[in-house]
């Protein structure tokens, strides 16, 4: 399956295609909002998708409101310390916005909450882990490769892992004994708004059970902090026990859960929203 397309328009970002079924505003950067929303139901319209997802700063939500949206997640001070985060959607197919399996969501959620406690996790001796470059890119893809049949973004295209590197994304790993990759993740870095989303984590199925999840995100928090970044924020998988206790565990916060939001794998998952502020260095200095 061809991952969705990215556009952007007025300098907002956006994504849209058949994989995920919506039109994502990824990041919105025009003062023009209308045009924005309008541009959203016109590609929602033309394509017969059934969700419009958008993630915007609070000043723009009135605006989405008053278009349908509903706030389905919110992150307090998520663009640059001082103005929320809002996860907002529209369905234009109502059975799109019930979650399925609502029990096992809670479950999850339930689970990730009671085990919130930091287990201190450390590398196997010898091990190590570092920002990958771009030399990195072709092991990079084969590993996204053999963990994900499917995923929203080509991260298994090493075109796709240069040019996001080259802009705006931080890409960690964990290497073994012998230097060989084993564990991946992600730091996608909004400079201008102070925020980052810690994602793409994957594990070969041979070194799982070792917290390299846990690892590389505490890792990733230090780095992000030291560049500047006031909030992380993540979007994992609502029945993915795993990946919900990593975040819990690391002392994120839950925003809520955004409904048949994303296509992993196949089939369209709801995802769960965590946040945490970062210690960012004085950005005077």
């Amino acid at each position: 399956m061809q991952p969705d397309s990215m556009i952007r328009m007025t300098g907002a970002l956006l994504q849209h295609g058949p994989a995920s079924d919506r039109v994502y505003l990824m990041k919105l950067a025009s003062p023009d909002v209308p045009r924005i929303i309008r541009f959203m139901e016109q590609l929602a319209s033309t394509n017969g998708y059934t969700k419009l997802f958008a993630k915007v700063p609070g000043p723009a939500e009135g605006w989405f409101r008053a278009q349908g949206f509903k706030v389905e997640a919110r992150v307090p001070n998520m663009f640059n310390g001082s103005q929320d985060g809002c996860f907002m959607a529209k369905y234009p197919k109502r059975e799109r916005s019930v979650i399925r399996s609502p029990k096992l969501v809670q479950d999850v959620l339930s689970t990730a909450r009671e085990q919130s406690v930091q287990n201190g996790r450390t590398l196997p001796e010898g091990w190590t882990i570092a920002v990958m470059k771009p030399e990195d890119a072709k092991a990079m893809a084969g590993l996204y490769r053999r963990v994900f049949e499917t995923y929203p973004f080509p991260i298994d295209d090493e075109g796709y892992l240069l040019s996001t590197m080259d802009s705006h994304v931080r890409y960690f790993g964990v290497r073994d004994t012998e230097g060989n990759l084993t564990a991946l993740a992600s730091a996608e870095m909004d400079c201008t708004s102070g925020n980052v989303e810690m994602t793409d984590f994957a594990t070969l199925p041979e070194n799982r059970g070792k917290g390299l999840a846990c690892i590389l995100l505490a890792h990733m928090e230090k780095e992000m902090a030291r560049a500047g970044i006031d909030t992380a924020y993540t979007i994992a998988r609502a029945h993915a026990t795993g990946m919900n206790i990593v975040f819990a565990r690391q002392g994120y916060s839950f925003a809520g859960t955004l409904p048949n939001n994303t296509q992993i794998k196949g089939d369209l998952e709801s995802m769960n929203v965590w946040y945490k502020p970062l210690k960012a260095r004085d950005k005077t200095l």
